[in-house]
C-alpha cells in the first residue's frame, strides 16, 4: 500500500517549537509523506525546510473549534498563502452545523474555497464528524459537494471522537468522486490507518506517521 504516501505528518499543539517542526519535516522527507501539517506560524519555516522535496506544506484555519468569523478564516488563509502554504485545512462553523444553518455554512465554505482556488491551493473542510449525527454529516456532504472543495476531513483531533470508518464510509458514499476524504483524529496504528483507507480515505492526518510506517514494514505489507 505504501501508507506513507497517504499521510499528512502533523504537529498542531499550541506549544509547538521550531525543533518539533524541524523533526517533522526531516521525517516527512525521509519517509515520503504526502505533507506536513503545521501551525500557521511555522508555514514559511516548514516551506524552507522542505524546499526541493515533493512534500507539501499544510496548515489550519479556524482551528480547532471553527467558530471564528468567515472574515477571520479568510484572513488566516490569505496569510498562509502569502507564507507559501500548499494546502489549508479549514474548520467549518461547528455551531452553525449543530443549528442546521446550512446557508451560513454554504456561504462560508464558498468564500474560503474561492480564496484557495484563486491562489491554486487545495482546501480541506474539517467537519468534526465525531460531534455530528449521521443526518448532519450527510447535510454537510450535500451542502459542500457543489462548492469546489478538494477534501472533506473528519476531525481536528480535539473532539472526544476522532476519525471513524463509519464516518469515512458515509462521506465516501455521499460525495462526488472529485472530492477526496482526509481521515484524522486518533489514528495511531497501521491497522486503523489501512482500515480508513479501505473505507475511502485518501489522506491520513496523524502525528504518529513514523510509527504507522514502521508497523507496515514489520507486517511486510
Amino acid at each position: 500500500m505504501n501508507i506513507a504516501s497517504y499521510i499528512d505528518h502533523t504537529v498542531l499543539k499550541p506549544t509547538t517549537v521550531a525543533a518539533d517542526v524541524e523533526k517533522l519535516c526531516k521525517e516527512a522527507k525521509e519517509y515520503g509523506f504526502a505533507a506536513v501539517c503545521v501551525p500557521p506560524y511555522y508555514v514559511a519555516f516548514a516551506k524552507g525546510l522542505l524546499d526541493g522535496s515533493e512534500v507539501k506544506v499544510a496548515t489550519v484555519a479556524g482551528f480547532p473549534f471553527g467558530y471564528s468569523s468567515v472574515e477571520s478564516k479568510v484572513a488566516e488563509m490569505v496569510g498562509a498563502i502569502a507564507a507559501g502554504v500548499d494546502e489549508i485545512d479549514m474548520v467549518h462553523n461547528i455551531a452553525a452545523a449543530k443549528n442546521a444553518d446550512w446557508s451560513y455554512l454554504a456561504n462560508e465554505v464558498e468564500l474560503c474555497s474561492q480564496v484557495a482556488r484563486a491562489a491554486g491551493k487545495q482546501i480541506k473542510i474539517i467537519v468534526e464528524s465525531g460531534v455530528l449525527s449521521d443526518d448532519e454529516l450527510l447535510a454537510c456532504c450535500e451542502t459542500y459537494a457543489p462548492l469546489g472543495i478538494d477534501f472533506m476531513k473528519t476531525s481536528t483531533g480535539y473532539a472526544e471522537v476522532g476519525a471513524t470508518t463509519h464516518a469515512v464510509k458515509l462521506m465516501r458514499a455521499h460525495l462526488p468522486d472529485n472530492i477526496q476524504i482526509k481521515a484524522s483524529g486518533g489514528i495511531r496504528t497501521y491497522a486503523f490507518a489501512k482500515e480508513l483507507v479501505d473505507a475511502g480515505a485518501t489522506r491520513i492526518g496523524s502525528s504518529s506517521g513514523v510509527t504507522i510506517v514502521a508497523e507496515e514494514r514489520e507486517r511486510g505489507a
